[in-house]
Order: C-alpha cells, then structure tokens, then sequence
C-alpha cells in the first residue's frame, strides 16, 4: 500500500473515532449517564397534525411516585435539539421533560404555527403521561417558543404552575400579558437582545426594562429591576427578570442563562432534586456533537480520495494544472476582496426581496428561510459570473485561458460521462456522512450540532423538499466554482499553485470572512450601543434584519465546509464538478433538515 493511501485509511479510521467517541460522549451527557431515558415520541395533536417530541424520563419517575413536568419549546427555525442544554438540566434534577419540535419544524407536521404552535396539545400529552404530576408541571420557551407556551397557558389556564420565557415575551398571537397573566413568570432576557423591538416594542435593547409591556407583565410603572422578585408565588402572580449578558441566540448556549430557569423551576414547582442552578452538565454534550460533526466533515475527504482509486471513478482522478491561468497581483487582490464583499453586501438585501414583494410559501418551495436564501444565491451567482466574464474577455482570454484552464472541460469539450460520474462519486461522499448520521440517530438518538448549527437525519418530506431546492442551489454552486477556481486560485509569485494546506487557509478566508465580518460589524454594535449596526424598519418585517444576523453564524460554518470541499476536489479532479455537486448536496440537506416548513404539505 503507497503512503497516500495509507494516508487515507488513517484519515477514515480518525473520522469514524471521532464519530464514536462524540456520540459516546453525547449520549452519556443526555442520559446523565444512564439516569435519564430519552425516548423519540411521536403524538398526535389538533387536525390530526402529528407532533415530534424528546421525552426525558428521570429513573425516579413512575406512575406511583409521578415526578414534575417541564414543556420546553425551541425558537424559530430551530428544533428540539436546541433544547438540549435545559432538557438535560431539568431531567438531572427530576423533572420529566417534553422537548418537542413546533409544528412545521423538524419532524412535526407542517406548517408553522399549525395548532398553536403544537403547543396546546403537547401541553396535553404531557398531563396524560402518568408519570407526571399534574399539579406541578412548568413550561419554557425560547423566542418564538415563548410566545407558543403563552398561547398554551391561555388555554389551559390549570395545567401549569409556572413558566420561564427565554429570550422572549408574551407573545403576539394571544393576549400580551399583565401582572396576573400568565402565572408566575420569569423572563430570562438577553442583555444584548437582537429582537428587543419585536418581543418588548423598542429599538434599543437598553430600553427592554423600561418599556410599557415589560413594566405591564410586571405590574409597575418603574423600571424593572433584574434580580427583584415582583407579587407572590403562592398567589401565581411572581415575577422575576434575569438578564445574562449573552445574545439572543445565546440563551440556549449559557449556563446563565440556563441557571436562572432551574432556580425558578426550583422555586416554584414541588418535586425536584435540590441541585445548585450552578452545578451543569449540558455543555459536555455540545463538545461531544461538535466532535461527532468534526468526524463527520473529515469523513468526506478519505472516502472521496478512496473512492478515486476505484476502478469506476479512477478516470476523474487527475492534476489540477500546476500553472493556473487564475487572476494574479493586484487583479487578484482586487477580485479576492469583490469575492468578499459581495456575498455579505447583498445579504440582507436579497434575502428581504421575498417579503418585499409579497411572495408567498408554495408547494414547490414550502421553506421561507430556505427560499430567501435561494433568492439571494442566485442573485450573487449572477452577478459573479457578470464579473468573471467581464475579467475572462477585457484580461485573461490574452493569456489563452479557456474553459478547460477553468475547470469546466477536459481541453476544448464537456465530457458528459465524466461529468455524470461527478455526480455519483459526490453522491457516494454525502451518503457516507448521511449514514454516519443515520447510524449516530440511531443509536445513540443524536445528530451532529454546535449551538445554532445542526446536521440533522432527513424525513420523507425533507427528501421531497430537498429535490425542489437541489437545482436552483447547484447553478449558484457550479457558478461559484467557475469564478473560484478559474479566477481566484491562489498562487506563488512563481505562478506555481500554493501546497494544500495553504491554499485551503486562503479558501476559508475567501469564503468565511465576510460572514465573520458581518457578525463582527452586527454585534460590536449591539453590545456598545444597544443596537446592530443594521436593523429592520418597523413594521411586519421588523426580524428580518435581526433573524439574518444569526443565522450568519450557520454560514460561517457552511462556507467553511465549502471552501474546503471545493479546494480538495479541484486539486484531485482538475475539475469543478465534483466540488460543485457535493457542496450542493452537504449544503441543501443541511439547510432543508433544518429548517421551517411554512406550506402545509
């Protein structure tokens, strides 16, 4: 066996360990090392809409010495997963708890905000368990997650004791709240809130404990102060505001922020173990999916190299050229720091032109996030290629490059079989890592994640939906290589190409430090002066801005695994096309896992 293969097995034996030992690790935190069973359930709630949940049920708990309950609902195009950190810090201290997915999320029918969210009836499967003690039964939401627990709790006025908003309000969808309704509240409120207009009605986060809604839920007309404890919890009309200094997204991934929900649980409901609020666990389980979603990224290298050794694929397997025709000097300075900007430039723009021009959720493109980012993709693709040309004509055709010196074809002409055979050999690299996620679901009841970002195990109806997406997102893809190999290919001063690892380091930065910078740009602003730096208009689209902000930290991560699978299939295909097929693929089943479901499918 030659070294480079050797090199390879290695490579496969270190991403299938690292699989292992994160989901061995995840799986002994979520379970409190087998203290707690975590149980996939499936129920059906309101319109026969089914609802999908985590159930974590404490050893302690049975039906002659029933135990607290806790309903814990995610945010926005988040999941039940996202839960995790408070999920497991309720069940270690003895509260049965129900993490379910809001209607139009992860596995629960669509569409979004059917049957209350999926509040109303998970609030009800949670009193049938006769594990439970109905007496005693909390309920916490985070952002939109608030608002469902609210709506559940104006329903059920009974079959709750208490509730904890996170980085959330009295929602808008149900009566706003007062100093009697709901019953004992806590709302953990970042400091540095990205949503502050949308859940409390002002602009500037500093404003939130002075604004008219906070000071009504409190019952005052001063400034809420943080840490005081307003009304009674015996008369149900307690409240009390924690404000850890993290942002909205934050709130999931704090053990502050986590910490003030179980001393209020611990406060106000009967039947926990007495564990300091401070004594947490959950962030182990984060290290551990992070590990797992490590392996899992690596895993695509080996068995792409691998399978290039293979008789079918071999014939792909061929040098990209030593002496690129790609942009050089300050050209390439100047075309780097476009590739740059432009993607991040018309991020908020793009994305808005969805709801700009009133279109609506079909059938077709069921997914509002998914499709505003589409939207914005093939604007930058355009726009790209319009630049490349621009170079390839007035520049580089005197150089004699052509499309073959682009990755395009092989000398003068599409090959259509090898291009084909592209697409099997990127097809063959994501099934490897969808079965190591399968397999991780499977058995350990883990996906791969790290705070706002997650890979998760597709349903039918994702696999439907992510069919729809797959062609508008492999134009932007394929577009993307285009100008990415052909024109920004980075070079010594020799001309000759930069060694591997090199060349991925300038790959990532090309495609990730504009999002960094964005972020960077959005939340110094924030945390100095109460406001990002750019910000909705009021009005009905007053998130947009906001909600984008975040999810800029998924695409850090996203254009990460991109630039690196670009750059590792273009150096051992000559070509884009495997690069262009697999980021496709990786990127749309991440995306659409992951995301909202707003047409009723």
């Amino acid at each position: 066996m030659d070294s480079s293969r050797r090199k390879l097995w290695v490579m496969l034996g270190v991403a299938l360990f690292l699989i292992l030992v994160g989901n061995l690790l995840a799986y002994a935190i979520q379970t409190d090392g087998g203290k707690v069973k975590v149980k996939d359930v499936r129920f059906v709630g309101n319109d026969g809409m089914v609802i999908s949940a985590l159930l974590y049920m404490p050893k302690g708990a049975t039906a002659k010495t029933p135990a607290p309950g806790i309903l814990a609902i995610h945010g926005y195009i988040n999941n039940r997963e996202t839960q995790d950190g408070f999920a497991i810090e309720f069940a270690r201290r003895g509260y049965v708890v129900l993490a379910i997915d809001q209607t139009g999320h992860g596995y629960s029918s669509p569409p979004v905000g059917g049957d209350l969210f999926g509040a109303l009836s998970s609030l009800r499967y949670l009193h049938s368990l006769n594990i439970v003690d109905k007496k005693n039964i909390g309920l916490e939401g985070h952002s939109m997650g608030g608002y469902a627990i609210v709506g559940a709790a104006a329903f059920m006025a009974d079959a709750y004791k208490s509730m904890v908003l996170e980085a959330s309000a009295p929602g808008v969808f149900v009566p706003e709240g007062n100093a009697k309704f709901p019953k004992n509240v806590a709302v953990v409120q970042t400091r540095w809130e990205e949503f502050s207009a949308l859940h409390w009605g002002v602009l500037n986060s500093n404003d939130m404990v002075r604004s008219p809604k906070m000071k009504a839920l409190f019952g005052t007309e001063a400034d809420v102060v943080p840490g005081r404890l307003y009304g009674s919890i015996a008369e149900g009309t307690a409240r009390k505001l924690y404000m850890p200094d993290t942002i909205h997204p934050g709130a999931h991934f704090c053990t502050k922020a986590i910490g003030a929900a179980i001393e209020w649980f611990q406060a106000t409901l009967e039947g926990g173990k007495n564990i300091p609020p401070s004594d947490q666990i959950w962030y182990w389980k984060e290290i551990g999916n992070l590990i797992a979603l490590v392996g899992m990224v690596l895993l695509f290298f080996p068995v792409g190299g691998l399978l290039l050794r293979c008789g079918f694929f071999k014939e792909l397997a061929e040098e990209a050229p030593a002496k690129p025709k790609s942009a050089k000097g300050a050209i390439w300075w100047v075309s780097a720091v476009i590739f740059v900007v432009l993607p991040v430039a018309t991020w908020f723009p793009f994305v808005d032109i969805f709801n700009k021009a009133k279109w609506k959720e079909t059938a077709v493109f069921p997914q509002n996030i998914t499709t505003q980012v589409m939207i914005w993709a093939l604007l930058v693709a355009v726009i790209a290629v319009v630049l490349f040309l621009i170079w390839h004509f007035a520049a580089n055709r005197k150089t004699g490059a052509g499309s073959g010196d682009y990755g395009l074809t092989w000398g003068k002409k599409i090959d259509w079989v090898k291009i084909g055979k592209s697409f099997l050999l990127a097809l063959s690299v994501a099934f490897a890592g969808y079965l190591a996620l399968i397999f991780s679901a499977w058995l350990f009841n883990v996906d791969f994640r790290f705070w706002v970002f997650a890979v998760k195990p597709m349903s039918t109806l994702h696999f439907r939906i992510f069919l729809s997406y797959l062609i508008p997102f492999l134009l932007f893809f394929i577009a993307l290589a285009t100008v990415f190999h052909g024109q920004l290919r980075p070079t010594k001063r020799d001309g000759g190409v930069l060694g591997a690892g090199k060349e991925m380091v300038v790959s990532w930065a090309l495609f990730a430090v504009g999002f960094i910078g964005l972020l960077l740009v959005q939340y110094v602003a924030l945390v100095t002066t109460g406001k990002l730096a750019f910000t909705s208009p009021p009005g009905p689209f007053v998130y947009v801005i906001p909600l984008f902000t975040i999810i800029a930290f998924q695409f850090v991560v996203l254009m990460t695994i991109v630039a690196l699978l670009y750059t590792y299939f273009y150096r051992k295909t000559g070509h884009i096309y495997t690069g262009a097929f697999l980021n496709t693929l990786v990127v749309v089943w991440i995306i659409v896992a992951s995301q909202a479901i707003h047409f009723a499918l």
